[in-house]
């Protein structure tokens, strides 16, 4: 099998494509033959090694992988051979609250990911691919759809009527827009570039808000609700966004805390959330009765995933640096297969 490993230390040039034996399933496994694989920021944080310094080397990255079963090991059931799956982020987490083993069964680390023609997971690990969607579109669901769907739906219990804030035009904020649009809500829209916004427009955004010429966003937000701030923000920033995040939102509002992209660390206004009565709430992707029914929702309304990109497999490095460079709208995709 062809893969990419990080070996020999953390970076983008540590990335290197191998040749691996092929893996035979065992029991209760299925073995996908990957036909595209999308980028999430949590791969690029785990290549350059700050996701998690500790990460066992070698290790194949990407959380996010669609293929066709080609092997099903002695017990299977749920698959066979042919079918077309999506492998699921966390393996192990069926249902319910987080466990320490749903959170050790996470593809692209600390488990091989879906940046190689092949893979082994469990069976109960994957779920059919609906077949209105390619294998490109379906690779960009497992984590970036799926974490926006627990956000607002699963955990945020998002309403009709309500208003959402949505920071940038990356994965987890499109599928927020489109989740957001679906469910009935009012979207509000960041981007460092009009011409997103505008692209954001196109797809259902209500208002964008430039947060480079406009670096007040939180108050613009509070301006479009006539200052009563929005219902819920989906908060992909971290710790250079957050505090402007909870003056953006109601009193009584929701965060939602699903990214780092401006730091991991940083003070905690806690008078804010105590006196505004603001729910804050971590957002670890989701499990698997939560992507089937996004699955559903998106099937029913004929959502289409936005793909900004499509590389060939030989070109993967230079897939993480577009997507470390910002310029995407969407996701940025890899075909494999």
């Amino acid at each position: 099998m062809k893969a990419y490993e990080i070996r020999d230390g953390f970076g983008l040039e540590k990335l290197v494509s191998c040749e691996r034996p092929d893996p035979t399933p065992g029991p209760f496994q299925v073995r996908v033959r990957v036909k595209a694989t999308s980028l999430n920021y949590r791969d690029l944080m785990m290549v350059e090694g700050r996701y998690n310094p500790r990460q066992k080397l070698p290790l194949v990255p990407n959380s996010d992988g669609a293929g066709v079963v080609d092997a099903v090991g002695p017990g299977v059931t749920r698959v066979k051979v042919g079918d077309r799956v999506i492998g699921l982020f966390a393996q192990a987490w069926a249902a319910g609250e987080p466990t320490r083993l749903a959170q050790q069964s996470t593809l692209g680390g600390p488990l091989d990911g879906a940046l190689a023609d092949t893979m082994v997971l469990r069976e109960d690990g994957v779920v059919p691919t609906p077949d209105d969607l390619t294998d490109e579109e379906a690779a960009t669901l497992p984590c970036a759809a799926l974490t926006a769907w627990s956000a607002l739906v699963t955990h945020g219990a998002l309403k009709a009527g309500d208003v959402v804030l949505l920071q940038g035009t990356g994965g987890v904020s499109i599928f927020a827009l489109q989740i957001a649009r679906l469910m009935g809500a009012r979207v509000i829209i960041t981007s460092s570039r009009d011409d997103k916004l505008e692209r954001a427009r196109g797809l259902g955004a209500h208002e964008g808000i430039n947060y480079v010429t406009t670096p007040d966003w939180d108050k613009a937000a509070r301006a479009l609700t006539g200052n009563a701030g929005v219902d819920h923000v989906v908060e992909v920033g971290g710790a250079g966004t957050f505090e402007k995040s909870l003056r953006a939102v109601r009193p009584g509002g929701t965060v939602s805390v699903i990214g780092v992209l401006s730091g991991v660390a940083g003070a905690v206004p806690l008078t804010s959330i105590l006196m505004q009565n603001l729910r804050v709430q971590g957002i670890l992707v989701g499990h698997r009765q939560s992507f089937e029914a996004l699955l559903r929702a998106f099937s029913q309304h004929a959502v289409r995933p936005v793909v900004d990109r499509v590389f060939p497999f030989d070109e993967a490095v230079a897939a993480f640096h577009h997507l470390k460079s910002g310029a995407h709208f969407g996701k940025v995709v890899i075909r494999v297969g």
